[in-house]
């Protein structure tokens, strides 16, 4: 049997990442002169990546912007991200002791984040996590992000596995819609920036700790989510 692939998310999942990106969002913003923007804001302006932050950031700050001031943005921003990396950003309380646990176990990991594939690796390189990960995915790495279903699927072909024993885990509507859309069992966070409660998205399990990420967990969700009549088997 293929072993177990527990594909996480990256911000507001794996790692609490909301000092850096609203400071380095209003650095980048306050080019324009528009009003900085807190971490209240934040819930409704991530999960599409960098580029689609600013535009939403901007638009709620009342300063539309123009397909040609996006370019210079985004590479500001993704300038002062860098240099400022790892900055204040760090893993969720009891994640690397879970991620421990599913590594002695057999388990793949992996990341599918919207975040640019760039942005993803150096972080994780930077916080010394890199050893867990069997793939790294990000919101330019294919033609399509977060919901649709093939980053998913693309990610677990890089990693090795099979959508029949994956699990996706997020914090965001993205997340839990991807899971469906490729036909996967989900575990949604509360701790991250989605902008409703978790579990009206519909995950197939919410867990309030890392330290309820256990194998015996993972297992029981993959055997019975392919229990079901409408499971998609990839």
């Amino acid at each position: 049997m293929n072993p177990a692939l527990v594909v996480f998310d990256l911000d507001g999942t794996l790692l609490d990442t909301h000092t850096d990106l609203v400071e380095s969002l209003n650095h980048t913003i306050a080019a324009l002169g528009v009003a900085p923007v807190s971490y209240d804001d934040l819930t409704h302006l991530v999960g599409h990546g960098a580029k689609v932050m600013i535009e939403r950031a901007c638009r709620l700050r009342g300063h539309p912007l123009s397909q040609e001031e996006l370019p210079a943005l985004l590479d500001r921003f993704i300038a002062h991200y860098t240099d400022a990396m790892p900055g204040h950003t760090a893993p969720y309380p009891g994640l690397v002791e879970a991620m421990d646990q599913l590594k002695s176990a057999g388990c793949k990991l992996a990341i599918c984040t919207n975040k640019l594939e760039g942005l993803a690796r150096s972080l994780i390189e930077k916080l010394e996590l890199s050893c867990y990960f069997d793939a790294i995915t990000g919101g330019d790495t294919f033609l399509v992000r977060k919901p649709d279903a093939q980053h998913l699927l693309g990610t677990i072909d890089r990693a090795g596995g099979h959508a029949r024993n994956t699990v996706m885990i997020g914090d965001s509507v993205n997340d839990i819609l991807v899971a469906r859309n490729a036909g996967v069992p989900s575990i949604a966070v509360p701790f991250g920036y989605s902008d409703v409660p978790v579990e009206t998205l519909g995950p197939t399990r919410v867990i309030t700790h890392f330290n309820e990420l256990t194998p015996a967990l993972v297992d029981e969700l993959i055997a019975d989510f392919a229990a079901r009549p409408t499971a998609a088997v990839g």
